[in-house]
């Protein structure tokens, strides 16, 4: 099921380039987070069924817009599906990038399947700890899953590479979403990050954070960061030797 299809201007400078990011949003997730701001597609399941040559039309026809990659939005559900419509984009002429663009609880043994398939894998690094992971997400293991899957993406096209045009080619793109009272664990994701994927790896540190969906029903979520909580954040990063991809404060 496809909720929405179109050019994408909001995403990292590296996938926008100057032409857009080729967004396909797929409905539904495999994960329930309580503060998700996409809750009407993800939860609850707002879009379309399509088929396999019309998932590869969308892809072609967002090339012939402009676009400098396919975005999948959320597809770790849909992975037999978008590999299914692959044949046919290509048929039509489809070349540019695809990115896998995902909450980062994936299945090892797909991300295998994936390799050399999926030109850049951007996963959004969540929660460092178990307990926070199951209370907002439902998902107990997704630190111990999280680490596990961004090694094995880091090791199929290693750090993101940019051409000359400022666009993306390949490679790990990591992002993280700062939540207030630091409840995702920043500090320790950031070590992560520096000592087991790469000092150089590209984090988009984000500060985007609203209480939407369920989270008013938390009172330690029913906030948005300061600007404390957001400069520390990136100190966090830049104290580990990271450099690529966050705003430079």
């Amino acid at each position: 099921m496809v909720s929405s299809v179109f050019p994408h201007f909001g995403e990292e400078p590296p996938l926008v380039g100057t032409h857009g990011s080729g967004t396909i949003f797929l409905t539904h997730c495999n994960l329930r987070c309580i503060f998700c701001q996409n809750s009407d597609i993800s939860h609850q399941g707002r879009g379309d069924a399509v088929t396999s040559e019309q998932l590869a039309d969308y892809m072609y026809s967002l090339q012939k817009r402009g676009c400098h990659n396919i975005n999948f939005v959320t597809p770790t559900h849909y992975v037999p599906q978008i590999i299914a419509a692959l044949p046919y984009a290509i048929d039509l002429g489809l070349h540019i990038p695809l990115v896998y663009n995902c909450g980062g609880y994936e299945s090892l043994e797909v991300m295998a399947l994936l390799d050399g398939i999926i030109d850049i894998y951007m996963p959004d690094v969540k929660f460092a700890d178990k307990k926070v992971a199951e209370k907002y997400a439902h998902a107990p293991d997704y630190p111990e899953v999280i680490r596990k899957v961004v090694k094995e993406m880091h090791r199929q096209v290693g750090n993101l590479h940019i051409n000359p045009e400022g666009i993306g080619e390949r490679g790990l793109l990591i992002r993280h979403l700062i939540m207030p009272h630091g409840l995702a664990g920043t500090t320790e994701l950031m070590h992560f990050i520096a000592t087991e994927i790469s000092p150089h790896s590209y984090v988009n540190v984000m500060s985007q954070y609203r209480p939407q969906y369920k989270a008013s029903e938390f009172p330690e979520l029913s906030r948005m960061i300061t600007k404390k909580e957001f400069i520390d954040a990136l100190h966090s990063t830049r104290g580990e030797g990271l450099y690529r991809g966050f705003p430079q404060v």
